[in-house]
């Protein structure tokens, strides 16, 4: 018998497109057996900004049966897969302000030695993709986790060309998510899963 895993994927998703990848991520890690859950960070910006764009209000009312994340999803998981859209090359301030209420946790050592991994957007090629997941990243390093990024360890990494993680251009909205990252998320995701269930099984026979 194979051992279970969970596995948290929590992100934060403004016109939609992290959504659609953190629902990819989701279905695939539950494809190669692990139990999932899927969790949105809470909307800080006002409904005013959202009800200006209407990819954001559209995002927001198709996500709505989403379950917001908690601390306790971070407890349950063994693997916790974070996106997030760039934002000036850095993580978005909804999943920034979900991170920094984890102090607790951190410092009573629940969040180390779970695997951890990133997605992410933007709305250019350059647009700081590689230095968003690697922001995320140093956060890794903070809660003593085990980063586990794709790297070029499936061919199809060689035409995505993204080591750091699943990551999309987006343009102005108006480039939906195709096969290149919805292959992309599979290889991220069936990695995430058998790295962790690796782990599980070998920290489980030290004991």
């Amino acid at each position: 018998m194979s051992t279970p895993v969970n596995v948290a994927v929590i992100y934060y998703s403004s016109t939609g497109t992290i959504a659609r990848i953190a629902r990819a991520i989701a279905e695939d890690a539950e494809r190669a057996g692990a139990r999932v859950r899927l969790r949105r960070a809470a909307e800080l910006a006002p409904q005013a900004a959202i009800d200006s764009n209407p990819a954001w209000a559209e995002n927001v009312r198709a996500t709505a049966d989403i379950p917001e994340v908690s601390p306790d999803d971070m407890v349950w998981a063994d693997a916790v897969v974070f996106g997030s859209p760039t934002r000036y090359g850095n993580v978005a301030a909804q999943l920034k302000q979900f991170i920094d209420t984890l102090g607790g946790l951190w410092q009573s050592g629940q969040l180390a030695d779970k695997v951890y991994s990133g997605f992410t957007a933007s709305s250019t090629a350059h647009g700081g993709q590689e230095s968003t997941l690697l922001a995320l990243y140093n956060t890794v390093h903070h809660f003593g986790g085990i980063l586990v990024a794709p790297g070029y360890t499936d061919p199809s990494k060689f035409v995505d060309g993204n080591p750091y993680g699943t990551s999309h251009v987006s343009g102005q909205g108006d480039i939906p998510v195709g096969e290149q990252t919805l292959t992309a998320a599979r290889v991220q995701a069936e990695r995430v899963v058998r790295i962790t269930r690796a782990l599980k099984a070998g920290l489980g026979s030290a004991d």
